[in-house]
């Protein structure tokens, strides 16, 4: 009996072994399942917060989209306002038309002249854009400072003191023309063949005054809509207002301001019509008193009178082709630049009747490609003598820089 209870008893003690080993292992499974859980869960986080961002970005993608799909805006400007809820605008072509207002635009933001932009269908404005000048005047070559002086304006001493007179003066010294009781003038005209020095003689003048350089040719002033030369102008000059001192340098004038015919087509009227914005500028009731205008033209024959007219451009300045003093020094200011050796300037001088600066110094450049042509490092006289016979036959091809009645070509 005795044995048969201690068997009994051991048989409990092993069953009960048994059953901890076994709630050990459920327990330590029990764990792992519950750190797995746990990273499932930080898992479920992670990937339900990617799910957002993913989301708010495909979002702005669809905003974008729908950007990118949306008509464009016609730009105009505001010519009056009616009322709360109409306006008279002119779009970007001439057109005027009554349209309806934006009721969210600021009512004090609609002024006559503001630049809105406007529904491609109804043309009701949506929008008021931010005062800009256009692109073609303050892309054009704008020199805060430039570095040409009057020493690099060479065989000009007389044109140089009469610009200076007209145009530098005005600028840095306005109290003599106070004193005497004169109106400074408001610029000069400069006429000339091509290659002359009406650029360089320009560029000199504003870099002597610390003025704004503005410079534009004529042809981008003529516009294919009507209106559109004409604001270009009022632009130009309001920019030069604004970055004063300034001078303005209108390139080949000739583009605009020619004759005013009767007999013209649509085309021709309104480069007139930028012509008048140009005299009215001009004669504007707004002073240009720190705005000074040079202009410059090889046509001086086709221009009209009205633009010629004392009060305008005061001052006619002929450029001339450079006689024979001019000539030495303008070939004395290249060649001291360059490395010559037994150069007679005189007789290049007398070689070159009827160059301008530009073939003169087209002259100085050839010599020195001869001479890097044969490998040497100095220039000859052979060289320049050279280079003036190879320019000559291109004139004789091109034909000549001046015509025996004047006219410049």
């Amino acid at each position: 009996m005795v044995t048969m209870g201690s068997e009994v008893e051991r048989g409990s003690d092993s069953i009960k072994s048994s059953k901890d080993d076994d709630l050990q292992i459920l327990e330590s499974e029990f764990r792992n399942l519950q750190e797995k859980t746990q990273e499932l869960i930080s898992e479920r986080t992670h990937l339900e917060s990617e799910l957002r961002s993913v989301k708010k970005q495909a979002s702005r993608l669809e905003e974008e989209v729908r950007h990118l799909r949306s008509p464009p805006l016609i730009i105009g400007s505001l010519q009056d306002v009616l009322d709360p809820e109409r306006a008279i605008v002119r779009s970007s072509n001439g057109t005027v038309f009554q349209v309806a207002l934006n009721q969210r635009i600021e009512p004090s933001l609609l002024k006559p002249g503001t630049r809105v932009a406007l529904n491609q269908d109804t043309l009701s404005v949506i929008e008021v854009l931010n005062d800009a000048w256009d692109p073609i005047v303050s892309g054009s070559e704008m020199i805060e400072k430039p570095d040409t002086t009057y020493e690099m304006v060479a065989g000009l001493d007389e044109e140089i003191l009469s610009v200076r007179e007209a145009i530098e003066l005005p600028l840095l010294k306005p109290h003599l023309f106070e004193k005497v009781g004169i109106k400074a003038p408001k610029g000069v005209l400069l006429v000339g063949p091509p290659g002359c020095g009406k650029t360089l003689l320009a560029k000199a003048v504003a870099h002597h005054t610390n003025a704004t350089f503005i410079r534009m040719v004529g042809s981008e002033l003529a516009q294919k809509y009507i209106g559109e030369g004409g604001r270009l102008v009022r632009e130009l000059f309001s920019l030069a207002k604004e970055k004063s001192p300034s001078v303005i340098f209108l390139d080949e004038i000739d583009a605009i301001g020619a004759k005013r015919l009767d007999g013209s087509t649509s085309g021709d009227r309104e480069v007139q019509r930028t012509l008048m914005q140009l005299l009215a500028e001009l004669d504007g009731f707004d002073e240009l008193e720190n705005v000074k205008i040079i202009a410059a033209t090889n046509r001086p024959d086709i221009l009209d009178d009205a633009l010629l007219r004392p009060g305008r451009f005061d001052r006619v300045i002929e450029i001339p082709i450079p006689n024979d003093v001019s000539r030495t020094e303008i070939l004395q200011l290249h060649l001291d630049s360059m490395n010559t050796k037994g150069v007679r300037i005189k007789a290049i001088s007398q070689s070159t009747e009827g160059f301008s600066g530009a073939e003169l110094k087209a002259v100085c450049v050839e010599s020195g490609m001869i001479a890097i042509r044969q490998e040497r490092s100095v220039v000859k006289h052979s060289d320049v003598m050279e280079a003036i016979q190879r320019l000559q036959k291109k004139k004789s091809r091109g034909g000549m820089t001046s015509s025996p009645d004047g006219l410049y070509g």
